[in-house]
């Protein structure tokens, strides 16, 4: 019987001449170790110079539009005579629109700070993980909540007489309704988009729908006072 062998662990520069492999088994894991020396790595070049393209096209269209077009600049600001209405960057008359409507408190504190709060939580749930349609499991219940919720939000809306966002909120409920009366097999092939959409698909296009329609009409249907006028007689 041959003497048993010294298993000592040491420790080396080269780990192919030397490999070293430490696993700590416990009840719930066991080890495994599948591990193979590739000569390559695996990139994608091709999305670098798709990028590098759509910039540079970008980028020469920005400059041809500067040539053609002068930037919409007014005159030297003066404290003592503000301009009626003073309106913000475009990027922020969709919020400048919601202080029409909404105090300043939960306009400019309270609604940012929830969407902020929901960007930071929700990922942290397991939340329709798997991408599926919103309305394929759980029919009844789901649209027991989402009558709920649509009400709820559509009764806030009404009290603040917040009409500009009610329209587009009941026409993405609609859209929404569309989809539970549907299915992915569906002859029709809007429908059966629609009902493989997950929830995240829903709120994302009801949200930008708000931004886009907020911000369209601080932009153009509002004048002195910020009263509503028509563009064209403006």
């Amino acid at each position: 019987m041959s003497d048993p062998k010294d298993f000592v662990a040491g420790m080396g520069s080269d780990f192919r001449k030397n490999p070293v492999r430490v696993a700590f088994v416990t009840r719930r894991t066991s080890a495994q170790v599948k591990v193979t020396d590739e000569d390559q790595v695996q990139t994608f070049p091709e999305v670098l110079f798709r990028a590098l393209v759509a910039i540079e096209l970008l980028t020469i269209g920005l400059v041809l539009i500067s040539l053609a077009f002068n930037a919409p600049l007014e005159g030297l600001a003066d404290p003592s005579h503000t301009p009626n209405p003073a309106k913000a960057p475009w990027y922020f008359l969709g919020l400048q629109e919601m202080l029409h409507y909404f105090p300043p408190v939960v306009a400019g504190v309270l609604v940012p700070t929830l969407v902020v709060i929901a960007l930071v939580v929700i990922p942290y749930f397991n939340i329709n993980i798997e991408a599926e349609g919103l309305f394929l499991k759980d029919r009844k219940r789901r649209l027991r909540v989402f009558y709920v919720v649509v009400g709820l939000f559509c009764l806030f809306l009404l009290y603040f007489d917040v009409y500009v966002a009610l329209v587009p909120t009941l026409i993405v409920a609609g859209f929404m309704l569309l989809a539970a009366q549907s299915s992915p097999g569906s002859s029709s092939a809007f429908r059966s988009y629609l009902a493989s959409k997950p929830l995240s698909y829903w709120i994302m296009t009801w949200f930008l729908f708000e931004l886009v329609v907020l911000t369209a009409i601080g932009t153009f249907f509002r004048g002195p006072g910020w009263s509503w006028v028509l563009p064209w007689r403006s």
